[in-house]
């Protein structure tokens, strides 16, 4: 039985190995690489990775990353490929074949049909003079650098390369295509990604949700306005509609007097409030709110004019955070 200092050093082992590994990957990267890249741009179809085994795992993981990354990707099983999944794979489609070892029987058949069909292959190995290779349009060696686990068997450092390759490729796509946390957003609209996304237009109070008033409105008037808008607040407009300052249930404290109600909206204001663009990311109006202890920004276009209003609660509701 091993003691919790050799296990320790065990795990360290594993890492840097495959640390290792990444880092020779990284170093050996050049026009191989590149051509793949321009196969993978050029191709008027779709991605489709492939693998048996944990390879194959691995290519679900590319097929999915490329997915959502903006390169419209999918898995195929190589074993199913032959029983008539090849139908799924056009002449427009460019392929990605997982194989440590190059040699991988399932593989045949759709190795066979993409040379057929004049259909672009990369080649992701550990043999430059393996079967896959030899076939591929792009052959991606992975350096040669041992297995993790003792016996040098299990697909360990091999699989974390073909892992990490997978994400070049796609990552040097995305950026190729401009992608941006916009497009992000449109394939990941649930869980925390999502929400992580979301714009304060979003998730804010629109024009007709606002609790606006003029600086000459009397006190009594505006109070009935931030009761009636629900949000805390109201926002003083000059002449030309753009956001002068803004009264809040802190501005009322402040002033609390026995004239309270004689003042205007313009005596008791703050002027120049802090505000947001619409296009600014809620988690960054949250932070906002959080750095100035406020409980509400309003929402001001390019000419400063107010189009919308953001709560803390808004937030809230959203899963930002």
């Amino acid at each position: 039985m091993t003691s919790a200092a050799d296990d320790i050093a065990t795990a360290r082992r594993v890492l840097a190995t495959e640390a290792e590994a990444l880092g020779a990957l990284a170093a050996g990267l050049g026009a191989d690489f590149l051509r793949a890249v321009a196969l993978l741009e050029g191709a008027r179809g779709r991605v489709a990775v492939t693998g048996m085994g944990k390879s194959g795992h691995i290519a679900r993981k590319i097929a999915a990353t490329m997915a959502s990354t903006g390169r419209t990707a999918f898995y195929i099983h190589p074993a199913e490929a032959s029983h008539g999944d090849l139908g799924m794979v056009t002449g427009d489609d460019a392929v990605v074949a997982l194989s440590n070892s190059g040699e991988t029987p399932e593989l045949g058949d759709i190795l066979a049909y993409t040379r057929r069909f004049d259909i672009p292959l990369i080649g992701i190995t550990a043999r430059g003079g393996s079967t896959l290779a030899a076939a591929a349009d792009v052959a991606l060696v992975l350096p040669p650098i041992p297995e993790a686990c003792p016996m040098g068997l299990a697909p360990t450092t091999s699989t974390t390369m073909m892992l990490a390759l997978g994400d070049a490729l796609a990552v040097t796509l995305l950026e190729r295509k401009g992608f941006s946390a916009a497009d992000f957003k449109v394939f990941h609209p649930g869980g925390q990604l999502g929400r992580r996304l979301l714009k304060v237009a979003d998730l804010m109070h629109g024009a007709d949700q606002l609790p606006l008033v003029a600086p000459d409105t009397p006190m009594a008037e505006v109070l009935l306005v931030m009761t009636a808008k629900s949000l805390g607040c109201a926002g003083v407009v000059a002449a030309d509609g753009t956001l002068a300052g803004i009264v809040t249930d802190g501005d009322l404290r402040r002033h609390m007097r026995p004239d309270l109600l004689a003042l205007s909206a313009s005596d008791a204001m703050t002027r120049g409030p802090k505000t947001v663009g619409p296009n600014l990311l809620a988690a960054e109006a949250l932070r906002i709110m959080n750095t100035k202890a406020i409980t509400s920004l309003f929402v001001v276009g390019e000419d400063g004019r107010p189009v919308g209003a953001l709560h803390v609660h808004d937030c809230l509701r959203a899963g930002v955070a």
